[in-house]
């Protein structure tokens, strides 16, 4: 994710499309906000490769070649194996590495918002930071769909909060000091010819480009913490910092924790 202006990154890449249905002047207002264009209907001519669009009631990515597929939709319900009573058990590689003692929690790398909302669901205070205008117009349709939940709104429970932003900036700015600051940067792939990575980070990836300044971002973390620092790895990553103090092992990845002193 770079630091471009959404009119440089997207330009070429990526158009709203209005498909009839739903109000037009949201899909309007949405081209106007991201600086890129609109369409009603596609044609040879047409070059953006990707295309955001509300669908079935949610925001959508849209792949050009898979445009009759549902498409990419920041998902609010919880994945295989995880709880979906509030607050969930504290349990697993990402539970341990956040902290028994942990309350606050910023993640400053977002994305999709899937660990985003586990972490959620596990009864942490929450804070979201997205520098991506593109994602950060998926991630408040998502968040507005879960505040809309039966539970969420039985148990009085607000969605996550959302900055956008450049993160290194949005840390060095906090107010309070949150017990723990949450990475999870793009890495490359192990292998590029090999490498099978999920469509949702194949398509984020080539859209915006890795993650350039982690580092930056997890020096920003260290600065801004209040506790420790959690950094998402693949497991054939090196860390982004010196030796950590504590390593969590899941499934084809690691969570390496860094204390402060």
């Amino acid at each position: 994710m770079t630091a471009n202006t959404s009119d440089q990154k997207y330009r070429g890449k990526l158009a709203v499309l209005y498909e009839g249905q739903g109000d037009i002047v949201l899909f309007q207002q949405l081209a106007e906000s991201l600086a890129v264009p609109l369409y009603q209907s596609l044609n040879p001519d047409v070059q953006e490769s990707f295309f955001l669009s509300w669908r079935d009631g949610c925001l959508k990515l849209l792949d050009r070649d898979l445009l009759k597929k549902g498409g990419l939709v920041v998902n609010i319900e919880p994945r295989n194996g995880e709880q979906r009573s509030w607050p969930a058990p504290k349990q697993g590689a990402l539970a341990q590495s956040l902290g028994r003692k942990t309350r606050t929690v910023v993640d400053a790398t977002t994305g999709w918002g899937q660990d985003s909302l586990h972490i959620f669901r596990m009864g942490y205070e929450l804070l979201c930071m997205e520098r991506s205008p593109v994602m950060t117009e998926l991630l408040l349709d998502g968040f507005k769909r879960l505040a809309q939940q039966d539970w969420m709104q039985r148990l009085n429970l607000q969605a996550p909060g959302l900055l956008t932003g450049n993160a290194i900036d949005l840390l060095a700015n906090l107010e309070t000091r949150p017990d723990c600051i949450y990475l999870d940067p793009m890495f490359p792939p192990k292998r590029k010819k090999s490498a099978i990575a999920k469509k949702s980070m194949m398509i984020l990836r080539d859209l915006l480009g890795n993650d350039e300044d982690k580092e930056q971002l997890f020096a920003a973390a260290l600065r801004a913490a209040g506790k420790r620092v959690v950094v998402k790895s693949p497991d054939y990553a090196k860390p982004l910092g010196a030796k950590p103090d504590e390593i969590f092992q899941g499934k084809l990845l690691r969570y390496d924790v860094y204390f402060k002193g």
